[in-house]
């Protein structure tokens, strides 16, 4: 009986899996409270850490976005849109998620759909999936980001 139940619960999560998440192994460990890292350093503060030297992210992530939701809670997302991962738009450059001016928001740069970055959920546009969020593990000294 127990097995039955595992499965039934196994299989109606089958369609929520993203087909979209990038194959790569995120394993990042920070110091968000570091000068390098200004932009962590204060709730609602956020970085993207493609674009800070020294954070090595793999080929196949367009890089990964952190959001100090609380002095101990952080959010870590992947900036390859959830929906159309593989659009290019303006001279062939491949879509990303940015935050910049449309904070609390993330905005996809070729299909301009918006996500909310407190819990990466679909706002406006269209899609079917949430942004792929990565773990974030903070113990008060360093931030682990991992998948």
């Amino acid at each position: 009986m127990f097995g039955v139940f595992l499965l039934v619960a196994f299989s109606c999560n089958k369609d929520n899996i993203n087909p979209n998440i990038p194959n790569v192994p995120i394993n990042i460990t920070i110091d968000p409270n570091s000068t390098l890292i200004q932009e962590l350093n204060t709730v609602g503060g956020w970085v993207y850490l493609d674009e800070k030297p020294g954070i090595y992210i793999p080929q196949g992530s367009r890089g990964v976005m952190v959001y100090r939701m609380g002095v101990q809670e952080f959010k870590a997302y992947e900036r390859q849109p959830p929906n159309t991962p593989n659009e290019c738009c303006n001279g062939n450059i491949c879509t990303k998620l940015i935050i910049d001016e449309h904070y609390p928001f993330v905005k996809d740069t070729c299909t301009n759909t918006m996500y909310q970055l407190l819990d990466g959920s679909l706002f406006s546009g269209e899609g079917r999936y949430p942004m792929i969020e990565y773990g974030a593990i903070y113990d008060g000294n360093l931030l682990h980001i991992y998948n």
